[in-house]
């Protein structure tokens, strides 16, 4: 080995050693700033005003994930139980904010009792919390039906009783019809081309200068030498003549 070879084959050396002491990686430049989410946005927008999505299934699993939809009952009962108005209430405050959508309140029981006694055992559930809905200030039109699924459909299936199969399920039902707020695909594009067919340039703004504008003359270079060639006109002819 040379003593000119030597200081490269050192310097290689320490190069690999750190290379092999720190993380690998084969992310790309900036991949620090997207959390996996990005153009997420713009990829839904697309999918929805493209009808490749449904507004009103995303809206409902929205719903279903920010709130809880179903609350219990007790044995033989439709009274809402303090932890179920609780319950209710976050519901409500969600749906305040959209109302534009309708909802669907479906009833349930377990499997104690007869198909018809269950079936209006259900119903009365739902019932109550279309009730407390309406106390809570939304109005009973957007609630689109009250169903009872009685026995039929068990969250646990068994044949005794279960606090989870007595419960009702807040569902989103779909959009309110003809409702102001309610902007498909369609009408959001015309609504945008009008937007920017009323755009407008701003007008031009000419300045005219206080002493311009005091002796009638424009703010130019122009107007600044015709104002200083009259007054030197007039000035000559007016002046007394020059000392000899």
């Amino acid at each position: 080995m040379t003593k000119a070879t030597a200081p490269l084959l050192a310097a290689t050396l320490i190069a690999l050693s750190l290379a092999a002491c720190g993380p690998v990686t084969d992310r790309v430049a900036g991949a620090e700033v997207d959390e996996g989410g990005f153009g997420n946005a713009t990829a839904n927008n697309t999918l929805v005003q493209t009808g490749q999505r449904d507004v009103a299934y995303q809206m409902g699993t929205r719903f279903a994930a920010e709130v809880p939809t179903t609350i219990t009952f007790a044995f033989n009962s439709a009274e809402l139980s303090p932890e179920a108005r609780a319950t209710l209430s976050r519901q409500a405050d969600w749906i305040r904010q959209f109302p534009e959508l309708r909802f669907s309140v479906y009833g349930h029981t377990d499997a104690v009792g007869s198909d018809s006694y269950n079936k209006a055992l259900g119903k009365r559930r739902a019932q109550a919390v279309v009730a407390f809905f309406s106390a809570q200030g939304i109005s009973p039109s957007r609630l689109q039906a009250l169903v009872s699924f009685g026995e039929t459909r068990p969250a646990i299936p068994t044949p005794g009783p279960e606090q989870q199969n007595r419960r009702t399920v807040t569902e989103v039902a779909g959009f309110v019809k003809a409702h102001p707020g309610t902007l498909n695909g369609k009408y959001a594009a015309v609504v945008f081309r009008s937007y920017v067919a009323s755009a407008a340039s701003a007008p031009l703004v000419t300045t005219i200068s206080a002493d311009a504008a005091a002796s009638g003359g424009t703010s130019g270079p122009e107007g600044a030498s015709s104002s200083s060639s009259s007054s030197g006109g007039s000035s000559g002819s007016s002046g007394a003549a020059p000392s000899p």
